[in-house]
This record gives C-alpha cells, structure tokens and sequence, in this order.
C-alpha cells in the first residue's frame, strides 16, 4: 500500500515574499506588524538544494503524530543521510512510504506516528531503499477541517 506520491524535482525560483520584522504572536496582533522590512527566499527558507529536493504528496492517516497529514506535500532532500529518528521517504518491496526510519537492537525499522499502525521491520529478505529525508512539510489551512 502506497502513502507517498512523488510529484517531482523542484527548481530555484529567486522568487521572495516579504518577510515582517517582527514574529507574529498567535495571540493578539502587534501594531509593530505593519512594518516589512526584510525579504525572504523559499528557496532559502526551505533549504532547496536542487536538484537533490523534491516533493511528496501523503495520502492516508499514519504519520499524523509527526504533524504529516493526508493531503500534505513534503520537501524531501535526498542529498541527506537518512539516520534513525529521520522521517523518511522509503520503498520497501516495491512499495513507497512515509515513515520515520528507526533501529531496534539493531535492525532497521520503519514506524508510524500513529498508534493505529505496527512498525515494520525489515527483514533479510526486504528490499530496501530510502529515497530521501523529509525537511518540511506543506500544508494549506484552507481544504484542512
């Protein structure tokens, strides 16, 4: 079963967005908010390292305790070290996952941050690949009740 559909690469885009001079309290709104003084790049926020960076669209409730949910898209470096602890984009047997990559006594294991799912361990018999290290992730507020 599937949870991760790889979208594509991604590309610099030099594009940059105003960025306040304040953080913005989730609370009561500062008058200090009304001054912009600095820019920002995505490309640098999101630490884009093209072309090792593309993004996932997740489908499916199991990573939910890691702030992952359906219809999210993930940033993916493959330029990192998957280690454990890592949420991870990985193909076991054929099948892609999102899943964060731990080791129990030494074997490797890919769990769910959902307690409705089992770890799966991986056997000797398993084929393996991680395909890359989940950065961020993306979310619109808008479609999400």
């Amino acid at each position: 079963m599937n949870n991760a559909l790889i979208l594509g690469p991604l590309q610099r885009s030099g594009t940059t967005l105003p960025l306040f001079d304040a953080q913005v309290p989730a609370g009561f709104p500062s008058p200090a908010l009304d001054h912009m003084e600095h820019k920002l790049s995505l490309d640098v926020l999101l630490d884009l390292q093209a072309p090792h960076t593309y993004v996932v669209a997740v489908s499916g409730d199991s990573m939910v305790g890691a702030g992952i949910f359906d219809n999210d898209h993930l940033i993916v470096s493959r330029a990192l070290q998957a280690r454990p602890g890592h949420v991870v984009v990985a193909c076991l047997n054929g099948d892609v996952f999102v899943k964060r990559l731990a080791q129990d006594q030494g074997q490797f294991v890919l769990r769910s941050e959902n307690p409705a799912y089992s770890p799966r361990y991986i056997l000797e018999q398993d084929e393996l690949m991680i395909w890359g290290v989940v950065t961020h992730s993306l979310r619109n507020h808008l479609n999400h009740g």
